[in-house]
């Protein structure tokens, strides 16, 4: 069992994964966390993420620090997507193992896996094939952060772990709508429509590719489940086992914001991959199962956005 009184880092606290972390730390009771905004500590510098290990001395951590975006963003800034990432994890990793770090937990990211691979996805997909071209830099890094973990354990006896949760959601959700995923984008989009009294909403693509979405507390939830529970050499996926259409997401979103106009479709937009469904019977197996159903998440995260500044952006 992690002692409560154990330093904890959790790099990328302030975002949407890494935030989420830190709510069920504390109200499991963990009372030593170790916090640093970016301002205070750039985890793509080397040298400065050796002094803060030197100096903290964390016994666990949990790697959720990430620059993420949506498909507009990571065809844009392939080249930022890949350094950003591979800097950020070779940092942390090369720390731990060298200041000791008991375990550490490696949030990776659904879109490791090959774009027409077998639905749903097991977790021995990984390297099985061609990557969706759209994110291919981003998965390529995750990929790496992966790798190194599973050779730091196999050369050095470190107890590091990677999970690989699908598409997420929830408080602190990033709602820019050149940068962000499809969920909170399409939150703000039908938000908007609805304030501007705008007849229509257009989503990109032709509505049919499937996604499965998990509310990022019940992510939180599984990464502790595992770094209490967990100590194997391959990776698990975190989701809920079921999807649906971009279509029917749209309605959805739709219903819970209150707007009153048509959904269109733009085709001439990316579609992305066609399904992307994890299977969760390996973390099913460890004892986790997710609580928030889609709607309930949904509805949340709406009053989340409509309390915070996002909707007067």
């Amino acid at each position: 069992m992690m002692d409560l009184d154990a330093p904890i880092y959790v790099a990328g606290h302030r975002g949407l994964v890494g935030s989420a972390i830190v709510r069920r730390l504390q109200a499991e009771g963990f009372n030593h966390l170790l916090l640093k905004p970016r301002t205070e500590l750039d985890i793509r510098d080397r040298n400065a993420v050796d002094a803060f290990f030197r100096v903290q001395k964390p016994r666990y951590v949990f790697l959720a620090a990430a620059k993420v975006g949506g498909i507009m963003a990571n065809n844009t800034y392939p080249v930022e997507f890949l350094m950003e990432n591979l800097d950020i994890e070779t940092n942390i990793l090369r720390a731990s193992y060298e200041h000791g770090v008991e375990k550490l937990l490696f949030l990776g990211s659904s879109c490791i896996y090959p774009k027409f691979a077998e639905q749903p996805i097991r977790e021995e997909a990984l390297l099985g094939g061609d990557l969706e071209p759209t994110n291919k830099p981003y998965a390529i890094a995750k990929i790496a952060g992966i790798i190194l973990c599973e050779s730091y354990r196999r050369e050095y006896g470190c107890n590091f772990i990677s999970v690989m949760p699908t598409n997420m959601y929830g408080p602190n959700d990033n709602f820019n709508l050149e940068t962000s995923h499809v969920l909170p984008a399409l939150i703000r989009k039908f938000h908007e429509a609805k304030v501007n009294g705008d007849a229509t909403v257009t989503l990109w693509g032709t509505g049919t590719p499937l996604r499965e979405f998990l509310h990022v507390d019940d992510c939180a939830d599984a990464c502790l489940h595992l770094m209490r529970q967990y100590d194997g050499d391959t990776i698990v996926n975190v989701g809920t086992g079921a999807d649906l259409s971009i279509r029917e997401l749209g309605e959805l979103i739709k219903e819970v914001t209150g707007f009153q106009g048509q959904i269109v479709f733009d085709p001439s937009k990316p579609d992305g991959t066609p399904r992307k469904l994890l299977s969760v019977d390996k973390l099913h197996g460890l004892g986790w199962q997710h609580k928030i159903s889609l709607r309930d998440g949904i509805a949340s995260t709406y009053q989340w956005y409509l309390s915070s500044s996002n909707a007067n952006a």
